[in-house]
């Protein structure tokens, strides 16, 4: 049975399946939030701070430097999204939306899973959203099957998902050095003051 079909009293037949559908709404509404977030960092709409405010918020949580943080993780959520929304290179797309949500989860990770209390699980409810479909695919209602999934492959799949857990094992680890850092500083400076 190929993309795209269904069966009906044993026969093939060509239609728009439930499940294409579900993944059509899937990409947009976790596109569209993803792209929204990216906006407020990179350009500071819906209320957001713009790369300058991001930068220095992410320079606090010990992403260094906090600029090319900012930009990454705008560029991230913000084309992410967008590709998973119109469901083109969805393997790659799912696979950068998913390691920026990872390292967005593992700011808040402390916190718990709960919003309200400054919990990770926006960032893991769209990291693991954007996954899904990066490894799904798109379905027919999408430019990857449009295009006859020239951007979406196994090989491909693979590549994005190994290159991108890469990345965020760094950008994490990075970040952990960063804060150890700042309060081993910190915890020698404070017997200086007393």
């Amino acid at each position: 049975m190929g993309r795209g079909r269904g069966h009906r009293s044993g026969k093939a037949v060509h239609c728009t399946c439930r499940s294409d559908v579900g993944l059509l709404l899937m990409r947009l509404g976790i596109g569209a939030v993803l792209m929204a977030h990216g906006a407020q960092k990179l350009f500071g709409l819906f209320g957001g701070g713009g790369v300058e405010a991001t930068a220095a918020a992410m320079e606090s949580m010990g992403f260094e430097p906090g600029r090319e943080s900012a930009i990454a993780a705008g560029v991230g959520e913000t084309a992410g999204g967008a590709l998973l929304a119109l469901g083109l290179a969805t393997p790659a797309a799912g696979a950068a939306a998913a390691g920026t949500m990872t390292a967005a989860a593992a700011v808040s990770w402390e916190n718990g899973l709960f919003t309200q209390r400054g919990g990770y699980e926006l960032p893991l409810l769209l990291g693991l959203g954007a996954a899904g479909l990066g490894l799904t695919g798109a379905g027919t209602l999408s430019l990857d099957d449009a295009t006859g999934h020239v951007l979406d492959r196994p090989w491909l799949a693979a590549a994005a998902f190994v290159g991108t857990a890469g990345v965020a094992a760094t950008v994490i680890g990075r970040r952990n050095r960063t804060i150890a850092r700042r309060s081993a500083d910190s915890a020698e400076e404070q017997p200086a003051a007393e």
